[in-house]
């Protein structure tokens, strides 16, 4: 392992929403991608923690398809990365609503207004860190615009909605 773990890990997770061969700058989103990783998920609706632990399993994912068994148990229990969220998130949207969890995961990206954030046109980050922090503490609409599930239809606060309920009042939303 020449690399860190967690840039080796980055590495992976980058794989799993985009090409990690493309060179194009344009198609290649390291920088937006390494923002959601620094960016810890943090929440205090109850049941939210299931999308942390979600997150979490990530991990565990990382270290049997990189045949890394012996991994730091103190690494294996940090705080659940925004990206590490949004990609478990994404794999539980294909689940539910089918499609790939890559197109799910860009799809919420686009919900928050940063799909278009590529390596050539960044976006300044602390206009992306607005993004996630008025995603994180929940400080967007009553109907959920500016977070991941914006309604056209919202019958609850969606700011006080754990965000499993969230998702499904979005796929109803959308149906």
């Amino acid at each position: 392992m020449d690399a860190p773990l967690d840039e080796l890990y980055l590495q992976w997770l980058y794989g799993k929403v985009a090409s990690p061969r493309a060179r194009s700058p344009r198609r290649t989103y390291w920088s937006l991608l390494r923002q959601l990783y620094m960016k810890e998920f943090v929440w205090f609706i109850p049941n939210d923690d299931n999308r942390v632990e979600d997150g979490r399993d990530l991990r565990f994912e990382f270290a049997q398809e990189c045949n890394l068994p012996d991994l730091d148990v103190n690494w294996q229990g940090l705080g659940c990365s925004l990206l590490e969220m949004l990609i478990a998130l994404s794999r539980r949207l294909a689940f539910e609503a089918e499609g790939e969890a890559h197109i799910w995961f860009w799809h919420l990206l686009r919900n928050l207004g940063l799909s278009d954030y590529n390596d050539a046109t960044p976006g300044d980050p602390e206009d992306v860190e607005e993004v996630l922090d008025t995603l994180i503490w929940r400080t967007y609409s009553y109907d959920g615009r500016g977070g991941l599930f914006p309604l056209e239809r919202a019958e609850t606060d969606q700011r006080e909605t754990e965000i499993w309920y969230q998702l499904n009042a979005y796929l109803l939303d959308l149906a």
